[in-house]
């Protein structure tokens, strides 16, 4: 079997883990990893066997494949090389800054047949991919997603660092256009927001309340979903998940007439998860789990309630 010719370009605190997982992925081979720091990207290499460079441009017509984990504002400019070279890519999540970016990035790939993928880490989750044949028509739902503050990240508000997480998950199993959004937050330690709130509203009449924090006292990521047939709770921190539906044998649970499950799952690796489902699309040429467009409509709606929030701080400075 011909291994694929795999790069990492920019291996800082999420890309150094990029470049472990290919090293170790039997349809790979870690080919070289990229820094702006020379020192990092020598340290990454030399710990897995590999070739260090400063310049992205260096892995052009060495690789098949690409993990592009740079800071943001940086996705469109390198993945749109990567494309142009021919290179299938797998970015890190925003897909990029702007609506207008990604349009450009997915027509690239599509024109010229190449894998784009986007790095929403949480469809990977062992929770989430236990629980998505349970869920078919969510009416309700609640996230909450609070973390203690890391300056890694601050470079863009809490809503593309945190919040487009839930958002990308809320869209994969609701599966409807957004008919109306309304959101509040606020900067508090950084120069962008750092707390957010959303209320959104989907065509098929589901509706979402969204939380993200990166100031808070405790780490917390939960979902909670409600259907005509039952309820679920995910809680990523604590690998549990409790789900009421309709049944007999409902002694422990709380609402009559339902019965309650409640387990645990086990830690797993959703990134390791993410890379191999990466790997496998570039060998088969498949569709990716979550794709440039699927990238895009989760971008489309965090870019709406951004504005939405710098306008009502706006007024309420005023």
């Amino acid at each position: 079997m011909e291994r694929i010719r795999a790069g990492v370009v920019g291996v800082g605190y999420l890309g150094k883990f990029h470049a472990e997982k290919y090293a170790d992925a039997d349809l790979a081979e870690l080919i070289a990893v990229v820094d702006i720091d020379k020192d990092q990207a020598g340290q990454i290499a030399k710990k897995h066997g590999t070739q260090a460079f400063t310049d992205y441009r260096e892995l052009f017509g060495r690789v098949d494949a690409v993990s592009i984990a740079v800071p943001t504002p940086d996705h469109y400019k390198i993945a749109k090389a990567f494309l142009e070279s021919g290179i299938d890519v797998l970015i890190e999540k925003p897909i990029t800054m702007t609506i207008s970016e990604a349009d450009e990035l997915i027509d690239i790939a599509e024109k010229r047949g190449l894998i784009l993928q986007v790095g929403h880490l949480e469809r990977f989750n062992p929770a989430v991919m236990e629980v998505k044949d349970i869920i078919k028509n969510p009416m309700f739902i609640e996230s909450n997603r609070l973390s203690l503050y890391h300056e890694r990240g601050t470079d863009v508000s809490v809503v593309l660092d945190l919040m487009i997480h839930d958002i990308d998950i809320i869209l994969n199993f609701v599966r409807s256009g957004l008919s109306y959004s309304h959101a509040m937050g606020a900067p508090v330690v950084s120069e962008h927001v750092d707390i957010a709130n959303a209320h959104l509203e989907f065509e098929n009449g589901a509706v979402a309340n969204v939380t993200a924090s990166r100031i808070s006292s405790k780490n917390e990521r939960k979902i909670r979903l409600f259907q005509k047939d039952g309820y679920l709770s995910l809680d990523f921190a604590n690998r549990s998940i409790i789900h009421i539906w309709p049944g007999e044998n409902g002694k422990n649970s709380p609402v009559p007439g339902m019965q309650m499950e409640e387990r645990s799952f086990e830690q797993g690796d959703a990134l390791q998860n993410e890379i191999r489902s990466f790997l496998d699309v570039v060998d088969k040429r498949g569709n990716p789990e979550v794709s440039g467009q699927m990238g895009r409509e989760a971008l489309n709606i965090a870019l709406s309630i951004t504005r939405q929030i710098k306008e009502s701080s706006r007024q309420f400075m005023e």
